[in-house]
């Protein structure tokens, strides 16, 4: 058998984390080598997903984990807030990172491409790892160059932190590709409620709501004369997205510099 890739799972913890390493640890092509969380250090990683013991004790410190297991790949699902100083932090140990957590501004990609391109390492953050989510995106992008006028509902659970999604926000840039701007309603429309009409990007609308009971799901609907076209997916448990960060595992040691979107891992 091949040499395994080796993976430090950042946010193990959290939701989205312990379903990493429950990948992890179940794939035979893949080691955990370090779990990083601040709130379960000590902790075995194995115990932690309700799992046998793995050996592998969760930490708190991310650069101590880096240098002492020097992972191939760093997954990390955290906070807006630590996304970029984690994907720095990894790419300087010349770890590959691949981060499921949103909120990086344009210019933080470009100095984080930079970056891994620097140290001669690929990296990707991927707003979303769901593989319908990919395709629901590719086919509103392709459907954007016949039927220009859009508006996208994106919809998750009340304890989302970022509004709008990234998914919906990374759907909007495709879309955008493919289109003109063109500032969609009547010239004179009024918000009687202030944000009534959702957020403006590029001429339409992307409405996010915020619910409890309700996982994910993400709504893009087009129209024209006589006629609507409505691309929806729906994301019912978090085990949905591994086969996608499988993948992005897989895919990432043949990149150099960073990614943005899974969509460029499916042709």
């Amino acid at each position: 058998m091949a040499n395994k890739i080796t993976v430090a799972v950042v946010g193990a913890g959290g939701r989205m984390g312990k379903e990493v390493v429950k990948l992890v640890l179940g794939d035979e092509e893949l080691e955990l080598v370090a779990a990083v969380g601040l709130s379960d250090a000590g902790t075995d990683a194995g115990t932690l997903v309700g799992l046998p013991a793995c050996g592998i004790s969760v930490v708190s410190d991310l650069e101590m984990a880096l240098v002492e297991s020097k992972p191939d790949v760093m997954v990390d699902f955290t906070t807006p807030q630590s996304a970029y100083s984690n994907t720095a932090l990894a790419i300087k140990h010349g770890v590959r990172p691949i981060m499921g957590t949103t909120g990086f501004t344009p210019e933080q990609i470009e100095e984080l491409d930079k970056q891994c391109m620097e140290q001669n390492i690929g990296g990707l953050i991927a707003p979303n790892f769901s593989i319908g989510a990919i395709l629901m995106m590719k086919f509103a992008a392709q459907a954007a160059k016949y039927l220009p006028h859009v508006e996208i509902i994106e919809t998750h659970g009340d304890q989302k932190l970022d509004a709008p999604s990234g998914t919906s926000i990374k759907t909007a840039e495709m879309i955008a590709a493919n289109r003109e701007e063109i500032r969609q309603g009547n010239p004179k429309e009024e918000e009687v409620i202030e944000g009534a009409r959702g957020g403006y990007y590029n001429g339409f609308r992307i409405h996010s709501v915020r619910l409890p009971g309700v996982f994910a799901q993400q709504e893009v609907i087009f129209g024209g004369y006589g006629q609507s076209l409505k691309i929806r997916h729906d994301s019912y448990e978090r085990a949905a997205y591994m086969p996608g960060v499988k993948m992005a595992i897989e895919k990432v040691t043949g990149y150099t510099g960073l990614v943005y979107g899974f969509d460029h891992f499916i042709d």
